[in-house]
Parts: structure tokens; sequence; C-alpha cells
């Protein structure tokens, strides 16, 4: 760990650790030390640039959400301490909505729901950073649908053409990091798999996932086996059939005590051009950022198959975008 504090004895125990610091032990002032001046911090909502925004956010996440809690699942990583590292960090969030904030009024609602944070980080800084919260599982827990949810919002933003634009292409800023993952096997297994759903080759969950596999998905929805899978994966590209897919970056990891396991974030962009997970086709130009997590294995003599995943996108920033190109706010 070059260039790292010595309390941190390893890569993940850096994440969970400043992850803990920063959150749950109050040490909002660490984002001085642990965030760059210049951080780029971009979540399928907004892009947010500085870490003196970052602690701002942090503090009103923290008045609206007390006694939030963010559970480390796992970090899937890759680099070097000398040249940087790439984190792919899994959380369960815990929060009660004791405060008023950005989901309104407080409703008093216990929530869990899922995380997933690709973060760069060299010499005990943090500079680049891709964050997808399950929105979706949020709203839903407080009485929202996500689409009115998306259409408050624009409106307490001040409206359509005031109102946060959500992370595409043309907001996007440029950061340190410019790597792509690793080559490890299990990495490109993953990335590979989802290209080829997205290719509409929905036969491969069949041929390529457990029958018993584990998912979570977007909504804090719980599936198990292929039907589920299938059910998820083509109603997001039924949606947007003529988008362009691209897989941004891949790690994969095998590493003591743990499954052979992958981490990959992927981007749709184009038009909400087809029938599916976002109701009649509107014609909106959409960008959706999304992170893959899968764990492979086999249970006897197979050959292994992923046996659990677990696939964010957040739903909301998709309704926004739908709204904002259709006027129907």
């Amino acid at each position: 760990m070059t260039g790292f504090d010595a309390k941190f004895a390893d890569f993940p125990d850096y994440i969970i650790g400043i992850t803990k610091e920063i959150w749950e032990d109050r040490g909002i002032a660490t984002l001085h030390r642990y965030y760059a001046p210049d951080i780029v911090v971009r979540s399928p909502g907004s892009v947010v640039v500085g870490n003196e925004t970052v602690i701002g956010a942090t503090m009103a996440t923290l008045a609206e959400f007390p006694d939030r809690q963010l559970l480390g699942e796992d970090v899937i990583w890759s680099g070097t301490p000398e040249e940087g590292m790439l984190s792919s960090h899994r959380i369960i969030s815990t929060a009660t909505h004791l405060g008023d904030g950005v989901y309104g009024k407080a409703t008093g609602k216990p929530l869990q729901y899922r995380i997933l944070a690709d973060c760069h980080a060299r010499n005990n800084v943090i500079d680049d950073e891709w964050l997808i919260r399950d929105q979706g599982a949020i709203v839903r827990q407080m009485g929202w649908d996500p689409a009115d949810y998306a259409r408050d919002l624009i409106a307490r933003e001040g409206g359509p053409d005031a109102c946060v634009k959500p992370l595409s292409p043309e907001v996007d800023q440029p950061g340190p990091y410019t790597g792509r993952g690793n080559d490890n096997p299990w990495g490109a297994t993953l990335a590979d798999l989802i290209s080829r759903i997205m290719g509409a080759d929905m036969a491969a969950i069949e041929g390529e996932y457990d029958r018993a596999a584990h998912l979570e998905y977007p909504g804090a929805v719980t599936g198990h086996g292929w039907a589920p899978a299938d059910r998820f994966w083509m109603g997001l590209r039924a949606a947007f059939p003529s988008a362009t897919f691209t897989v941004e970056h891949v790690i994969g990891r095998e590493d003591p005590h743990m499954p052979p396991r992958a981490a990959v974030r992927w981007s749709l962009h184009g038009r909400h051009d087809g029938w599916g997970a976002f109701g009649r086709p509107t014609g909106a130009e959409v960008y959706v950022l999304g992170i893959t997590h899968a764990e492979f294995g086999t249970l006897g003599a197979a050959r292994p198959r992923l046996r659990r995943e677990y696939t964010l996108f957040d739903e909301t920033s998709v309704w926004k975008q739908i709204l904002l190109k259709t006027g129907a706010v």
C-alpha cells in the first residue's frame, strides 16, 4: 500500500474503512484529506466536481438520513498503489428518512438499498468516482413510483430549464483515471456475457447462469434462476433496442476465501424506441450508466457458471431524461 496510510491493511480495507469513517463516524471533514480538491463524482442523476460540493452533499444526506449505515459487501479491484487502483465497492445501506431533503418531506420510513461505486485512488486520495444508488428501491420504500418521483423532483428543482441535468456524455467531465481494468479471465467472462445479452443473445442466460443463480436488480428486486434474469435484461434492452451498448470498465479477481468474481461498468446510450421496462416508446434520448458484479462457481464437476449477480442502474434518472425530453412534466 505504497503512499497510503499505514493503518489500512490493503485496498479493500482502505475503501471500507474510509467509507465508515466518513459516514458513520461523522468524519466528514476527512473528505478534505481522502478526496481530491477537484474530484469528479458521476452519478446517474448529476456530475459533481470538487470535494467541497461532495462535503455539502454528504451533510445534506446525513441531515435527511441521520442513522445511515453503509455495510460493505465486497470490493472488487484492479491496479497497483504506485500506478493507482480502481475499486468497485458494493454496499448495502440502511437508513431512516427522518429529515426533509431531496426526497421530500420526512416520512419516517426505514430503508434498505444497494449502492455500487467505482473509485480511483492513489496516494491515499480518491480523485475519480462513478456512483450508482438504487434510487428505484429508495423511492418505492417511501411510497413513490419512480416516474412520479422524477416528475416531482424536476418541479422542486425549478422546472425543466433549471433542474439538475442527469449524467450524459454531453455533461460528463474528464477525470484523471483512464484505465480499463485488468485482463483477468473472469472479468472478460462477465463482459462477454453482458455483451451477448445486450446483443439479443438471450439464450446466453440459460447457457451461462447457474439454474439456481441468486440475482439482485434495481428496485430491490431479488430473483433466483433463469426467468428473473431474462425478465430483467429483456425489459431493459427492449426499451432501448437501438441504443449503443458499451463496456466501459472490466475487473476480474481470484482471491483467497472468495469465489471468482468480476465487476463490469457499462452504458446504454440511445433512444427510448421500444416497449419494455419504461413503458410506451417516447423517442427520448437516454443515457443509462450501469454496474454489474458477479460471482462464479459450480457445485460439482460441471463447468463454472454465474451463481450470483448484482446489477444496478438508476430508474429515476432514466425517467427524468424521458420526462425532460418529452415535456411530460
